[in-house]
C-alpha cells in the first residue's frame, strides 16, 4: 500500500519537536544516527539506511532488533550521502508527502547538500519540505499556497540562476511578475498579512523559507 507520508529522520539536529511531527499513519525512515534516535524514542522504522558508521556495533545491533527492514552500505565504496539515498528510496514509494528532518546541522556542506535535495523530489512531482525546530523549507517552481502560522518570516531565495513571474499576494511586501536572480536578498524576512498567502512563480525554482527567531 502506498504511504500518505513518509518522515525521513537524518542525524543532524533532532528532538523532541521532531517526534511531534509523527502522525499515526506515517511511515518512518532512519538515516544512520537518524535510525537509532527513532528506535530509542520507541519508533520502530519502516527502513533504517545508510552506511552507519556513526553508531557503535551495540547501537546498530539496537537498530536491527527495532527496524522493519535495514539497508546497509560500504562507508567509502559509494557515491550518494545517506540522506540522498533515503531520499531516492522514499520518491520511489510514490507518497502523498516527504518531510525530512534532522538533515539540518553544524555541517553547512551536508545541510547545503540536503536542502539542494529538495529539487530531486520536485523533479519527481513530489511534495517534499525540510522542517527543523525554527524553518520550513520547501522548493517551488509553480503555485504555492503558505499559511499564517508559528513561523514570523517568509523568505524567498532562487535556487537557479533566475526566478521569473514572481507574483505574491497575502504579503507586507508583495511582488508582481518579479525576477530574482541567485544572489538577491530582495526576498528576505516577508511577513503574511492574510492568513493565507500565494506565491506564483512563472521559470525557475524558488525556495520558500519559513521560519521565526
Amino acid at each position: 500500500m502506498k504511504p500518505t507520508r513518509i518522515l525521513l529522520f537524518a542525524g543532524g539536529k533532532l528532538g523532541d519537536w521532531a517526534i511531534r511531527h509523527i502522525r499515526e499513519d506515517d511511515w518512518l525512515v532512519g538515516v544512520d544516527r537518524g535510525a537509532l534516535f527513532l528506535v530509542r524514542h520507541g519508533f520502530t522504522p519502516h527502513l533504517s539506511i545508510g552506511d552507519f558508521d556513526s553508531v557503535t556495533a551495540e547501537e546498530m545491533a539496537e537498530i536491527e532488533r527495532h527496524s522493519l527492514h535495514v539497508s546497509s552500505c560500504d562507508p567509502v565504496n559509494k557515491d550518494l550521502t545517506d540522506t540522498e539515498m533515503a531520499l531516492h528510496w522514499c520518491i520511489r514509494q510514490k507518497p502523498g508527502d516527504i518531510v525530512l528532518l534532522g538533515v539540518l546541522g553544524s555541517r553547512f556542506d551536508h545541510t547545503l547538500a540536503n536542502v539542494h535535495l529538495l529539487r530531486k523530489a520536485l523533479l519527481e512531482k513530489t511534495s517534499c519540505c525540510i522542517i527543523d525546530e525554527r524553518n520550513e523549507i520547501r522548493l517551488v517552481d509553480s503555485h504555492c499556497r503558505i499559511e499564517q502560522d508559528h513561523f514570523a518570516h517568509v523568505s524567498l531565495l532562487p535556487l537557479t540562476s533566475e526566478v521569473t513571474g514572481i507574483t505574491l499576494r497575502g504579503f507586507m511586501y508583495p511582488l508582481e511578475n518579479a525576477t530574482l536572480h541567485i544572489g538577491d536578498t530582495l526576498g528576505i524576512s516577508n511577513v503574511l498579512t492574510e492568513k493565507t498567502g500565494t506565491i506564483d512563480v512563472g521559470t525557475g525554482q524558488l525556495l520558500v523559507i519559513k521560519s521565526k527567531d
